[in-house]
């Protein structure tokens, strides 16, 4: 699953995948939605998505 590999390696998101399993959701439901919102906001817009730089 792309949910689940993105929560694992992504800081971002496995704060929010961690946040999301500690009130109950479900661990492969809880990052899904997260995901695609974010993968759907930067073709909406009609920019490329750009990795967030340290």
């Amino acid at each position: 699953m792309p949910a689940l590999v993105a929560a694992r390696f992504n800081p971002d998101l496995k704060a929010k995948y961690d946040a999301l399993v500690t009130t109950g959701k479900p661990a492969k439901v809880a990052i899904m939605r997260k995901l695609v919102v974010l993968a759907n906001a930067p073709l909406k817009a009609g920019r490329l998505w750009m990795p967030k730089t340290a």
